[in-house]
């Protein structure tokens, strides 16, 4: 396959996306920039809502829940039920609560996070946790960094809710979980598991709350590292947007591929019907 076709826009490979029954969609970079709704992303929700299929926004973020993503995208003049937003920090939960039913952790992260391990049944423990959950943090310290160091080294075991090195925000680029959770991993001399994208065990818990079939979905991002490959390695088709932080050059420097190149995920509309919200 040469560049060309590697950026192919076919409407074969088009229609074979479109005609999928579900969608898992990535948020920063697909749906908004920070506190900015993406062009093209309202006629898509308004087609994916038209056409009956399923969909879930999920982010690698674990700072909010999902109730707070529901609220943000309605000051983005977006109404959406919070069923269709899944986090890492949900992603995390539901595994910890398979491996260890009614735990405990001790948890450097937000609210998302605490949130929601406390809806699975566990307990926040800084004593004898059963895990160490690191995740975005803006109280990260220190002082927090030496508890968790000692709470592994005795025993508890090292989770991040995703392996992200850094993320956006208002203010720019900042430290993200992986990052983060570095220098407990590096102190203590083990190895972090880690939750979240590329991990395919969020993609399957996103599939069984879509109550689709891989073959039946499509996700979209806009990074080659978490959402292409976490498609890849979980046998979902992939569709790379150019409208975050990958451009047409950087698929090269990958040894996998998208199916599909697009600018945004407003080139998934069919025409006729882009013609008709407009009218």
């Amino acid at each position: 396959m040469n560049n060309d076709q590697s950026y192919c826009s076919s409407e074969q490979f088009l229609e074979q996306i479109r005609s999928k029954q579900a969608f898992i969609c990535d948020m920063d970079g697909v749906i908004y920039h920070g506190n900015r709704l993406l062009p093209g992303v309202k006629k898509f929700i308004d087609w994916l809502k038209e056409e009956n299929k399923r969909f879930l926004f999920l982010t690698n973020s674990s700072e909010r829940s999902p109730l707070e993503l529901k609220l943000k995208m309605r000051r983005l003049g977006m109404e959406l039920d919070v069923d269709h937003f899944y986090t890492s920090a949900l992603a995390t939960a539901g595994f910890l609560a398979s491996q260890v039913p009614l735990g405990t952790a001790y948890v450097i992260g937000e609210a998302g996070l605490i949130n929601a391990l406390y809806e699975v049944g566990y307990s926040m423990n800084d004593i004898n946790p059963d895990y160490v959950v690191v995740g975005e943090s803006k109280t990260y310290n220190y002082e927090t960094v030496i508890k968790a160091v000692s709470l592994v080294r005795n025993g508890a075991r090292l989770i991040g809710t995703n392996p992200d090195t850094s993320g956006p925000s208002e203010g720019g680029i900042v430290p993200a979980t992986g990052s983060l959770i570095l220098p407990i991993a590096k102190t203590a001399g083990v190895e972090p598991y880690f939750i979240g994208k590329p991990n395919p065990v969020m993609m399957r818990q996103a599939l069984k709350r879509l109550e689709r079939k891989r073959e039946d979905t499509a996700i979209i991002g806009d990074r080659m590292d978490t959402d292409v490959v976490s498609g890849i390695e979980s046998g979902i088709d992939t569709v790379l947007v150019l409208s975050g932080v990958s451009d047409k050059e950087t698929p090269a420097r990958f040894a996998y591929r998208p199916l599909l190149v697009l600018d945004s995920v407003g080139t998934l509309v069919p025409d006729q019907l882009t013609k008709t919200q407009e009218e």
